[in-house]
């Protein structure tokens, strides 16, 4: 048939214009170049209306046979087994929409218009009215049973989450289907394919990977269009297609995600030969295969965000606990049990085992068991769930209620001396002359003693600060800490007529490793404290001798203990009053002042030298306390 857009031929248009039958010719674009009268009759369209248009005669759900018809017909060739006839023309019945938008049965033969050169220039449809032809019943009854063992399989797979499940089942329903001897699926990954699923290959080519562009994938998504078919006349080496012996025609149909090509599902035939029917099959499995792949990979997204929100909510050092919308919980994660050791059994299908702050607030309060919990509450808004964060702040409000106390207990040290002084001066000031030499002497002493006082608390407040950030500078020496001991037990002797300083060193007491100065000030506050706790008065005995120290063997240490007759320590608070500001609790040790600094400060420099220091009741058993040192030694 020559170019029908350009017939010039009288007898041939005549022929045309008088056909019983409706000719409908398209391009390669698929518009309109020929629309006989037959045509207007049986569709309603004028000619004028439809040259030069796509004719909208085709129903979305048959869409994929007509484009299988016209696909088909490309990649037919006279010699490959068919008749000439057979080789131009395809027949199929079906259905088309008429202009009231009613369908009627048609069949139609479809042949495709070349120029004398061979080259494709459309196709060209010969539509017959079908109501009483047996062969178009016995086409829509096939047609309906493949359709309905489409939908079968289509609910099958949409009813699958396993991705490789999913298309290892579309592989085995494609061969089902279109009866093509193997079958493959392969996904798109950047440049590259891989064989991902296979029916009727070797299982060893699963995995294979080929690049893109030069493969039947890349010219089909070149092409527009959604199938193609390859026959043995074109290049068939594409990717996983040379193990199949006997491999004649490839027909492939493209899979989107999210409108993005995903992959392509291949037909291998090798026996029988592929019609227009099993091509149109082809092409509406890979688009339904598109939509179960992606609640496929939708829901392996769920599982691995939810997979990714359990890591997260698991390993929190915060209490989590989700709520559903009747305030039960449905989720309590390890930190929750530890903070109220409450297991996930027991609070899980229950309400939140203690209030919940309003949105956006947050609200502290104490568990029974003594921990402080700061509470916070979050709405999930696509869920309408509860979020409840909670966490630890004990040591926090410890903390913060130390500080209050170290406040307030700091004003009242440094009131009395303040006072004392600001007196003194200011009677030195107003009544110099009045006062005796003596006098005036006794009121600068008490100056000087009160100054020295407050010298010392800002000493203690000073190296307590440097101890709280760890900015305490030691340097570690060898030095003879006998001298150390000498030194300062020599300087309290004189301080009290109340106490008696009993000083006893181990004979070659070996050199100490440490920072001599640090020392000094340690063992100077021990003895101090040591003075003050037994008002009374009574003997301090200071010993050192050499023990062994440390893991390692042959380690060896300095011991000194500071052991006063005082009023000793309260039982449990021989640890905690090594803590900073716990001077400050209330007890008998209370009412003889203090920030509550010296101790924290002898255990900090204790420790960075290397040593120990632990407190212990005195040996008379009755009262006292112990002050053991341990240094390492030389």
């Amino acid at each position: 048939m020559t170019d029908v857009q350009h017939v010039h031929d009288p007898i041939a248009r005549a022929v045309i214009e008088s056909a019983a039958d409706a000719i409908v010719a398209v391009d390669q674009k698929h518009r309109v170049t020929v629309w006989n009268p037959a045509a207007e009759r049986m569709f309603g369209w004028s000619a004028e209306e439809m040259v030069g248009r796509v004719p909208p005669i085709v129903p979305d759900e048959l869409k994929a046979e007509h484009n299988a018809v016209q696909e088909r017909l490309l990649t037919r060739r006279a010699g490959e087994g068919e008749s000439e006839k057979e080789g131009g023309q395809i027949s199929i019945a079906t259905r088309r929409f008429h202009r009231d938008g009613r369908l009627i049965d048609v069949r139609i033969d479809t042949s495709l218009l070349k120029d004398p050169a061979g080259t494709p220039l459309g196709w060209v449809g010969v539509y017959h009215p079908a109501e009483d032809d047996e062969i178009v019943q016995h086409h829509m009854t096939e047609r309906a049973r493949l359709v309905r063992r489409l939908n079968d399989i289509v609910a099958d797979l949409n009813a699958e989450l396993d991705l490789a499940v999913v298309l290892d089942r579309i592989t085995t329903a494609l061969i089902e289907l279109t009866g093509a001897d193997a079958g493959g699926f392969v996904r798109i990954e950047g440049q590259r394919l891989r064989l991902v699923s296979t029916s009727g290959l070797p299982e060893h080519m699963r995995g294979t990977t080929a690049e893109l562009r030069p493969s039947l994938v890349g010219e089909l998504l070149r092409s527009g269009k959604t199938v193609k078919l390859a026959t043995g006349e074109q290049r068939l080496g594409d990717l996983i297609w040379s193990e199949l012996p006997g491999l004649h025609t490839v027909a492939l149909g493209l899979s989107y995600l999210q409108n993005r090509p995903y992959g392509a599902l291949y037909a291998l035939f090798s026996g029988r030969k592929i019609g227009h029917t099993e091509l149109e099959l082809l092409e509406l499995l890979a688009g339904h295969a598109g939509v179960a792949v992606g609640n496929a990979v939708a829901y392996a997204e769920v599982v691995r965000q939810r997979a990714h929100e359990r890591a997260v909510i698991d390993s929190s050092a915060d209490g989590i606990a989700v709520l559903d919308h009747d305030l039960v919980v449905r989720q309590w994660n390890p930190a929750a049990h530890t903070l109220t050791g409450i297991p996930p059994e027991d609070a899980i299908g229950r309400p939140l085992p203690f209030d919940m702050p309003a949105l956006g607030e947050m609200l502290t309060f104490p568990l029974e068991s003594g921990v402080w919990l700061n509470v916070l509450a979050a709405e999930i808004e696509e869920t309408g769930e509860l979020v409840v964060d909670f966490r630890d702040v004990t040591e926090a409000k410890a903390l913060e209620e130390a500080k209050d106390l170290f406040l307030a207990t700091t004003s009242h040290e440094l009131r009395t001396p303040i006072t004392v002084v600001q007196g003194f001066a200011s009677t030195l000031v107003n009544r110099w002359d009045e006062l005796a030499d003596l006098d005036r002497r006794a009121a600068v002493a008490t100056i000087a003693e009160r100054a020295q006082s407050l010298g010392r608390l800002v000493e203690h407040l000073l190296l307590g600060s440097r101890a709280g950030a760890d900015e305490l500078a030691v340097t570690v020496e060898p030095f003879d800490l006998a001298r150390v001991l000498e030194g300062v037990v020599a300087g309290f002797r004189s301080l009290s007529d109340l106490h008696r300083v009993e000083l006893e060193i181990e004979p070659g007491l070996p050199r100490c490793r440490g920072d001599a100065m640090a020392t000094d000030i340690v063992l100077g506050q021990l003895l101090e404290n040591a003075f003050k706790y037994s008002p009374d008065g009574g003997t301090v005995r200071v010993r050192a001798q050499a023990v062994a120290a440390g893991a390692a063997a042959g380690a060896r240490g300095i011991a000194v203990t500071v052991e006063d007759e005082g009023i000793g320590i309260r039982p449990g608070d021989h640890e905690r009053i090594f803590e900073r500001f716990v001077q400050g609790e209330a007890g008998d040790r209370r009412r003889f002042g203090g920030i509550g600094l010296g101790l924290y400060i002898v255990k900090r420099l204790t420790e960075a030298q290397g040593g120990a220091i632990s407190a212990h009741p005195g040996t008379s058993g009755e009262s006292g306390t112990c002050m053991r040192l341990v240094l390492p030694a030389e």
